[in-house]
């Protein structure tokens, strides 16, 4: 399961534990449940299998009892050993898939309590050395599943009592043995089994360790993949009016012209640029010059026709537009509406000798064929067009056309 950056509470938790020791590791609320999450699969593959496996054991350990055993002693261990098989399996089923925590944590335990009790039981109806044998060996369950499961150190340490009281309580109805003796057995096996829960416990604080290096290497990750992402859209775009730059436009353009994309009915470049932008400048300050830039920027981008065509600011007071799959009346009529909505809009320009308004020219050319022209000689040919447009007397839109005076 794909680890995602949890909110930044969580993972000022996640620093504060890691910059401590780690036996000091001891997860809880919202940091417990996600390490719960992500283990999730694999303690609960790791549960399945031991379950199975152990079901899969004690049936051939019946046959191999019944072939090499007396008769009387393979029959007197067929019934608890049959208690076994079911609980393990009933056991698997319910881990087969995430459901309720309290009733897999029940089902564990409650399963885990009669494969021990089955495995003690197959002794003690035997008997003689079969008593003794039977018990060291449920320890020896108990144990393989308090190594490997990775469960809470609470269900652990269940699973440890279990096997340590039903080890008490037969050894003390042993009749071969004394009392002294049983307790000195329990003794001794504790002591082996609290090591097991002791090095169960460091290996889940190891777990959870990993797990919150984890979270804070993906939140690292994540946070150098927003930071480059925010680079790279700084580096593609026009700090003042917010449109792509120069930059991004050329390498838009070489993908149009490089890529599988067709447009039967061609591509046309629109040259923008504000008329007597300077005098603007000049007369109201770079301040009122950047705002009218920002302005003719938001009329140009809502001229488009959706998120098809692109818009660039080309140069100071330029813009540059391509719209593939157009025709050539569609572009002049984009181009007509831009400079219109500039017009309209009635931004102040008053040293301006041709209109007290800010006013738009727009060079138009359009190809039918982008395999017969390069992006850059359609770029100069707009810009012929938007040099005739002012030489024309400004605000006006004027398409190239070959051949025409100073193209």
């Amino acid at each position: 399961m794909p680890l995602q950056a949890p909110n930044p509470v969580i993972m000022a938790e996640v620093e504060r534990f890691l910059r401590g020791r780690t036996r000091d590791i001891s997860l809880k609320g919202e940091l417990y449940c996600l390490f719960q999450e992500r283990s999730w699969f694999r303690t609960a593959k790791i549960i399945r299998s031991w379950m199975i496996w152990v079901a899969l054991i004690d049936v051939l350990t019946l046959g191999l009892n019944a072939m090499l055993l007396p008769r009387a002693v393979a029959l007197s261990m067929l019934p608890p050993a049959c208690i076994l098989p079911p609980a393990a399996l009933a056991t698997a089923f319910i881990w087969r898939i995430p459901r309720a925590f309290q009733l897999q944590r029940i089902v564990l335990i409650v399963g885990m309590f009669f494969i021990l009790l089955s495995v003690a039981l197959v002794g003690v109806n035997a008997g003689g050395e079969f008593y003794e044998r039977h018990l060291t060996i449920m320890l020896f369950v108990a144990v393989t599943a308090i190594i490997i499961f990775a469960i809470p150190l609470v269900w652990t340490t269940m699973i440890a009592v279990m096997a340590l009281g039903l080890y008490l309580f037969f050894q003390m109805h042993n009749p071969h043995i004394e009392l002294g003796s049983s307790e000195a057995a329990t003794l001794f096996f504790a002591s082996g089994i609290v090591a097991t829960v002791v090095a169960r416990r460091t290996m889940t604080i190891l777990a959870q360790k990993t797990f919150l290096l984890e979270l804070r290497d993906t939140s690292r990750v994540a946070e150098l993949a927003d930071a480059n992402a925010r680079l790279e859209l700084l580096a593609r775009t026009d700090p003042l009016t917010g449109i792509a730059n120069r930059r991004w436009m050329m390498e838009m353009l070489n993908r149009l012209w490089n890529g599988d994309s067709r447009h039967p009915e061609g591509i046309a470049m629109l040259m923008c640029d504000i008329d007597h932008f300077k005098l603007l400048n000049d007369n109201l300050g770079h301040s009122e010059g950047d705002r009218c830039l920002v302005k003719v920027a938001g009329i140009i981008q809502s001229s488009m026709r959706g998120n098809r065509d692109r818009v660039s600011r080309y140069g100071g007071e330029e813009f540059l537009i391509v719209l593939p799959g157009v025709n050539e009346q569609e572009a002049i009529s984009v181009a007509e509406r831009i400079r219109e909505g500039v017009e309209t809009a009635s931004l102040p320009n008053p040293a301006s000798a041709m209109s007290p308004c800010v006013t738009v020219s727009i060079g138009v050319v359009h190809t039918s064929d982008v395999n017969t022209v390069s992006p850059e000689q359609l770029q100069n040919r707009a810009d012929e067009a938007l040099y005739l447009a002012k030489q024309s007397g400004r605000n006006r839109v004027v398409l190239y056309k070959a051949g025409s005076p100073n193209t």
